[in-house]
Formats: structure tokens, C-alpha cells, sequence
């Protein structure tokens, strides 16, 4: 019985990396995947994410600072074309996840979505200490890896 689960879940593996855009680079691995949807639960709880593209390209306008995480199964890929480019201009690190239904998840929402901001700092009110120096130890290593990663692509 172990193994059929096993297979099930390459199959659910490869039929991901199938419906991916040919754009989606840097994409996630699996452990910064993790780590990623790790990042936007605890920046969820935290109230400091922006999910969508009209709200993320909306916050990377006025100049709010974070992590930009995208789903690379998107379709139509037009929707979200133009996201990378902004994070490159407003110097944002962003990368890209293999599924928008476990963003979704992670992001605390039924609905799946194309991609969220992960914010620094949240736009209204204070974090505690605690809450807040968790959040940006999590967010650090996950940018840091991000960057690694895309420094390696180009």
C-alpha cells in the first residue's frame, strides 16, 4: 500500500512540473519550496502579505519592500508576465513555485492564487518583537537562498 501512495504522489509531482510556463525561472526546489510556503503561512498569520497581482503590483508601486513568490502554472501566462519585470526595476527578489493551488494554501485561502508579496513589515499596526524577529529570520533565509539561486541562472 506505501508504494502506491509513492507513485501517486511522482505522478502528482511530474504532472506539476508538466503544466509549468517556460518563463518560470528561478523555480523553487523542493526544499526552498517548502520553506517558501513555510514563509507566506507565518507572513499570513502576521497580516503581512499582499495576495493577487493587482494588490502585488499595486504594492510594488508605492514602494513596499518583500518577497515576491509566483505560481508558474498560471494560464494565460499574460496575467502575469509583467510581475518580474516590476520586482527587477524595484530591486524585489521573487521566485517562482510550481503550484498556485499550494500558494493558495499556504496563503490561508480557498482560492488559488497567481502570487503574493511577502512584506517586510506590516502596512498598518505593529508585530511583536517576538513574532517579528521570527518572521524576518525565516524571510532572510529564504531571500538569501532566492538570490543564490537566481545569481546561479544568470
Amino acid at each position: 500500500m506505501g508504494s502506491d501512495s509513492e507513485t501517486e504522489k511522482t505522478i502528482k509531482e511530474k504532472k506539476k512540473l508538466i503544466l509549468l510556463a517556460p518563463i518560470a525561472k528561478p523555480l523553487a526546489g523542493k526544499k526552498l519550496c517548502k520553506r517558501t510556503h513555510k514563509l507566506v503561512r507565518s507572513a499570513t498569520k502576521a497580516k503581512c502579505v499582499r495576495r493577487g497581482v493587482k494588490e502585488v503590483v499595486k504594492s510594488i508601486r508605492r514602494g513596499h519592500k518583500g518577497l515576491c513568490v509566483i505560481a508558474g502554472n498560471i494560464s494565460p501566462i499574460d496575467v502575469i508576465t509583467h510581475v518580474p519585470i516590476l520586482c527587477e526595476e524595484a530591486d524585489i527578489p521573487y521566485i517562482y513555485v510550481p503550484s498556485k493551488e499550494d500558494l493558495a494554501t499556504a496563503g490561508e485561502t480557498k482560492r488559488p492564487t497567481c502570487c503574493i508579496l511577502v512584506l517586510t513589515k506590516p502596512v498598518k499596526g505593529e508585530l511583536d518583537q517576538e513574532v517579528q524577529e521570527k518572521l524576518r529570520t525565516e524571510y532572510e533565509q529564504v531571500v538569501s537562498e532566492v538570490k543564490q539561486l537566481a545569481s546561479s541562472l544568470y
